[in-house]
């Protein structure tokens, strides 16, 4: 059995975070699927959500606990400010990108693409146009908060945890029409993604299409 399993799908944007945080910090793991709303995945997470974790004897649900977990057990390059004032900016950006983000950018809108992709069918065009301003506003928010020039969310060349809580996001994000055209009008966001995106761990943790219909 291996020493370190991640449980939860390759296309969630929750577990391509982890696996990024992983693959920076060198950790060798498996990714193991698992039947979403099954009783075995309840006994993994408690709410029946992506991802969950093990380490030998450790077991930790929510993405924000194993990333940070990921980081301060094994060797390898810090994922994390050594500054407090810097590890705070941190945990406000991931809080805003979880908090808000993902219900604007993901569970509004995104998914309006992607529930279609599964069902074989056209979006739901005014749903999509009824979300558009409130991912619009929030990718523009991300922008200002953005520190100029900078390649990373914090500020500095190193990047941190929140990046990889973003560029997931931001990946699928640029494959949706009118989300790539408001992303486009954005510079830091745009340069800032092309930056991440270009590191070795975010080539070996992307992610397959999500899922299409069944049968």
């Amino acid at each position: 059995m291996a020493d370190v399993v991640l449980y939860g799908m390759a296309f969630s944007s929750y577990v391509r975070t982890a696996r990024l945080a992983l693959a920076e910090k060198g950790v060798d793991y498996v990714l193991e699927p698992v039947e979403l709303g099954s009783e075995a995945h309840g006994a993994l997470h408690p709410f029946r959500k992506m991802p969950a974790f093990r380490h030998g004897p450790v077991h930790l649900f929510e993405t924000f606990a194993i990333t940070r977990y990921v980081d301060e057990a094994f060797a390898g390059p810090p994922l994390q400010p050594a500054e407090a004032a810097d590890r705070a900016v941190m945990t406000q950006w991931i809080g805003a990108i979880c908090d808000y983000g993902y219900t604007a950018l993901v569970r509004d809108y995104l998914f309006l693409y992607l529930f279609a992709t599964m069902r074989g069918t056209e979006p739901d065009r005014s749903a999509i146009d009824a979300a558009v301003p409130k991912m619009q506003a929030t990718l523009l928010t991300f922008e200002r908060l953005l520190p100029p020039g900078s390649p990373t969310l914090v500020g500095g060349d190193t990047p941190t945890l929140a990046d990889f809580f973003l560029l997931p996001i931001l990946h699928y994000l640029r494959r949706t029409p009118e989300s790539a055209s408001h992303l486009a009008s954005l510079p830091g966001l745009s340069a800032w993604f092309d930056g991440i995106a270009a590191r070795q761990s975010a080539i070996d943790t992307l992610p397959p299409p999500p899922p299409g219909p069944k049968g």
